[in-house]
């Protein structure tokens, strides 16, 4: 009877042992993930629901482990637009992040981009409805951040 006692205690020490090990080999939710657009993206033209591809700009890096490598895909949902109007106002456009991928598995993501045209003062200061403000555009290769919206266990 000493013996399964004993046995039990031992198994029971091992589980929490096993359990705190685990623990420390979480990526934690809210870490910050740079993020490179792969595509032009233009409010001219642009509808809400429309996908946006990136890639993870750098490896994220978690106690010397690479738990998310750098090239890994992640996508964005266009959420909100406006088009350029007259009268000097810009285009402006939000993406929010959704996932990355990761060896097959999807992590969702969180946070969003806002995009701006550049406004045109003259038309803004003239009230002009020949002159407008410039379509808001995101080039590839510009890096924007998004957040991980959940622990990543690696």
């Amino acid at each position: 009877m000493d013996f399964l006692r004993l046995a039990a205690s031992f198994l029971l020490s091992a589980g929490l042992a096993v359990h705190a090990h685990a623990q420390e080999r979480l990526l934690p939710a809210n870490t910050p993930i740079p993020l490179v657009a792969l595509e032009e993206v233009s409010s001219s033209g642009l509808q809400v629901g429309t996908r946006v591809r990136f890639s993870v700009a750098e490896d994220i890096i978690n106690r010397g482990v690479v738990v998310i490598p750098r090239g890994s895909p992640a996508t964005g949902t266009i959420t909100w637009k406006t088009g350029k109007a007259v009268g000097g106002k810009s285009g402006k456009f939000d993406v929010t992040f959704d996932e990355v991928v990761v060896d097959g598995n999807r992590f969702r993501l969180m946070g969003k981009h806002r995009q701006e045209g550049r406004g045109n003062t003259l038309g803004a200061v003239l009230g002009s409805v020949i002159i407008s403000g410039r379509s808001a555009v995101m080039i590839p290769g510009q890096v924007v951040q998004a957040l991980t919206a959940e622990t990543i266990s690696y």
